[in-house]
C-alpha cells in the first residue's frame, strides 16, 4: 500500500504527462504482477463494488473522533470529503505490518472480504485500519472502500505506460483492457506475452470524433471528406463471434438484453464480424428523441408494450473486423465499401447504414448542418476517407460538426464540493430560473469556470451561505450564469417538471442581474416547440 500511495501522490500532485508516466511506469516495473494488475484497474477508472457505504462511516468517524458530532459534521462540510475528513480527525499511527502489505493483500485479504463480515466486525476491521495508517493511507484506503477514488489520470496516459512497461503495442493494450477482465498476475503476465488476452465477445476502442473549432473549408478539399449526420443516441459495438452476439455500449457496457431486436437482426451477420455504430430509438422510419431511448435503458424489464412503442435500430458507422481478421487498418473507403456489402447481405432494416450527406460544397452542407435539429440530429459527421480506425481521441481525421446549443441563464442556488484535487472547493453548483417570485431547480453543472473563476466563486460561497444541508450549501440568489446544453424533455422526476441534458457552463454573467435570469414559462415553450418536431 505503501508504494501506491506513493503513486496516486505523485500522480495527483502534477501536470505534466511525462512525469505521470514516468510515475506510473517506475511503479509498473518495480512491483509484483498481481499489484500492477489492480493497479491498472484503478487508474483506468475501473471501481470495485462499494464495500462500505459512506453513511456508515460517517457514523464510525462520529464514534471514533472523540470530538462531538457536530464539530465532526462541520469539520466534513468545510472539508468537502468523507475520506479526507477521516484521515484528517482520526489519530492514525504508521503501523509497519499495515503499510508493508500488498496491494494485492490490502484488496484479497482485508477489503473485500468485508463484505462477508457482520457489521460488528465490518467496524472493528475499518476502524482499526484507520488507528493504524498516516493520513496517505488512510485516505487511500477509504476511498477503495466506497468506491470513489478518482485518480487525476488519462486513460491514454495508463496505455502508454503499460506499453513501455510491458513492450508492447498500445493498440494491443488498449485492446486488451476494454471490456470486461480480472485484475490478476495471469491478465497481466498475458498482456507481455504475444498471445491472445481477448475472450470471443472483446469490442475495440472506440475512435472518438474532436469537435470542429474552425470553418471546416480549413480541412480541405470536400471530396476528401465523408459527411454523415451525427444521430443522438448510444454508440456501441456490434461483435459476432463464435456464433454469439454481444452489444457493447461506448462505456464498456454488455447493452445485449437491452436491444434484443438489435440482437437478433446481428444473427445475420457472418462470424468474425464487428460493427461500431449507434444505437436509435426509431418509430415511422424517423430516429426518436433521446430521452424516448432512454425509457429502455433504465427498465429492468422490457415488456412487448415499451418494445412495441419504442423500437430500436443499429445505425452502423464502420467495420472493424470481418472474417476474424482487424481490418481497422484499412481506409475508411475500403472498410465502408464492406460494410454495405455485409448489411446488404443481411437485409434487415434493423441494422442500417449511416447514409451520406450528399451535398458538394461546404457552403452547402453549412446549411443543411444548420437545419439539424428539426431532423432530430445532433450535427455533421467528418471522416477523412483515408483513415483508418484509431483508439481514443486522435485529432485530423475525424470532426463532430455540431449544431450551436441550447443556452440560458440562470441563478446559482446550491453549491458542493467537488472531487479529487477539489474537493476542498465548492465546484458542483446547481442553477434555477424564475417562476413567479421563486426559483425552481432546473440544471446542476460542474464545468466551464477558469481555476481564478472558481477560487473567487468558493470564497464567495462560503461568506453568502444561507443553509447547509451536508455538504451542500444553499447561497443567496445573487449570481447569473449563461448555461449551454444539448437537448429538453418532460421529466416527472424534477420539480421544474424538466430535464436538460448536458448542462455546462459557459460564463459567469456578472453584468446580468437575477431579475433578467430566464424563466420556467421560457424553458416550457423551447420544450414545446421541440415537442412539435417530434410531432
Amino acid at each position: 500500500m505503501r508504494r501506491f500511495a506513493a503513486l496516486f501522490e505523485a500522480l495527483d500532485t502534477t501536470t505534466s504527462t511525462n512525469a505521470k508516466v514516468d510515475a506510473m511506469l517506475d511503479y509498473f516495473q518495480g512491483v509484483s504482477a498481481s499489484d500492477a494488475a489492480w493497479a491498472m484497474y484503478i487508474l483506468i477508472g475501473r471501481r470495485l463494488k462499494r464495500v462500505v457505504g459512506p453513511s456508515l462511516l460517517r457514523d464510525w468517524l462520529r464514534e471514533e473522533a472523540n470530538l462531538p458530532p457536530w464539530l465532526v459534521d462541520e469539520t466534513y462540510g468545510s472539508v468537502g470529503d468523507l475520506a479526507e475528513t477521516i484521515a484528517l480527525l482520526v489519530p492514525g499511527g504508521a503501523d509497519a505490518r499495515s503499510l508493508d502489505l500488498s496491494l494485492t493483500d490490502w484488496f484479497n485479504d482485508r477489503i473485500l472480504p468485508l463484505s462477508q463480515q457482520n457489521p460488528a466486525d465490518r467496524h472493528d476491521s475499518v476502524v482499526s485500519w484507520w488507528r493504524t495508517l498516516p493520513y496517505r493511507e488512510c485516505f487511500l484506503v477509504n476511498k477503495l472502500l466506497t468506491g470513489a477514488l478518482r485518480v487525476g489520470v488519462s486513460r491514454a496516459l495508463v496505455t502508454r505506460a503499460l506499453a513501455d512497461a510491458l513492450q508492447q503495442p498500445r493498440v494491443k493494450i488498449e485492446r486488451a483492457l476494454m471490456g470486461e477482465w480480472v485484475p490478476s498476475p495471469e491478465f497481466w503476465s498475458a498482456l507481455s506475452r504475444d498471445d491472445s488476452t481477448l475472450h470471443a465477445a472483446h469490442p475495440y476502442p472506440f475512435y472518438l470524433a474532436s469537435p470542429l473549432t474552425g470553418v471546416p473549408q480549413e480541412l480541405g478539399p470536400r471530396e476528401q471528406w465523408l459527411v454523415e449526420w451525427k444521430w443522438d443516441g448510444i454508440r456501441g459495438q456490434i461483435v459476432r463471434r463464435e456464433g454469439q452476439t454481444t452489444v457493447w455500449s461506448r462505456g464498456e457496457e454488455i447493452i445485449t438484453d437491452r436491444f434484443p431486436e438489435i440482437k437478433d437482426a446481428a444473427a445475420a451477420l457472418p462470424d468474425g464480424t464487428v460493427v461500431d455504430g449507434e444505437v436509435l430509438a426509431w418509430r415511422d422510419e424517423r430516429v426518436l428523441p433521446f430521452a424516448e431511448l432512454q425509457q429502455r435503458i433504465g427498465r429492468q424489464k422490457l415488456t412487448a408494450k415499451i418494445l412495441q412503442q419504442v423500437p430500436a435500430r443499429f445505425m452502423a458507422y464502420d467495420l472493424l473486423e470481418s472474417g476474424g481478421v482487424d481490418c481497422r487498418g484499412s481506409t475508411l473507403r475500403e472498410r465502408r465499401s464492406r460494410l454495405e456489402a455485409l448489411l446488404t447481405q443481411a437485409a434487415d432494416s434493423t441494422l442500417m447504414l449511416s447514409s451520406e450527406v450528399p451535398e458538394s460544397t461546404w457552403e452547402a452542407l453549412a446549411t443543411v448542418q444548420a437545419q439539424a435539429r428539426s431532423r432530430r440530429v445532433e450535427g455533421l459527421m467528418l471522416k477523412r476517407w483515408d483513415s483508418v480506425y484509431a483508439a481514443g481521441r486522435q485529432r485530423g481525421a475525424w470532426w463532430k460538426w455540431k449544431i450551436d446549443p441550447f443556452v440560458l441563464d440562470g441563478v446559482l442556488m446550491y453549491a458542493a464540493p467537488g472531487h479529487g484535487r477539489r474537493s476542498n472547493l465548492y465546484t458542483d453548483y446547481t442553477f434555477g430560473v424564475r417562476h413567479g417570485d421563486t426559483l425552481v431547480p432546473i440544471a446542476k453543472a460542474y464545468s466551464g469556470l477558469t481555476d481564478e473563476e472558481i477560487q473567487r466563486l468558493d470564497r464567495w460561497i462560503r461568506s453568502h451561505t444561507l443553509e447547509k444541508f451536508g455538504t451542500v450549501r444553499s447561497v443567496e440568489p445573487l449570481h447569473v450564469f449563461e448555461l449551454a446544453y444539448e437537448g429538453i424533455a418532460a421529466s416527472s422526476r424534477h420539480k421544474s417538471g424538466i430535464a436538460l441534458r448536458f448542462p455546462r457552463i459557459l460564463q459567469w454573467r456578472t453584468d446580468k442581474p437575477p431579475a433578467e435570469a430566464d424563466t420556467l414559462e421560457a424553458l416550457k415553450q423551447v420544450l414545446a416547440e421541440q415537442q412539435r418536431h417530434v410531432t
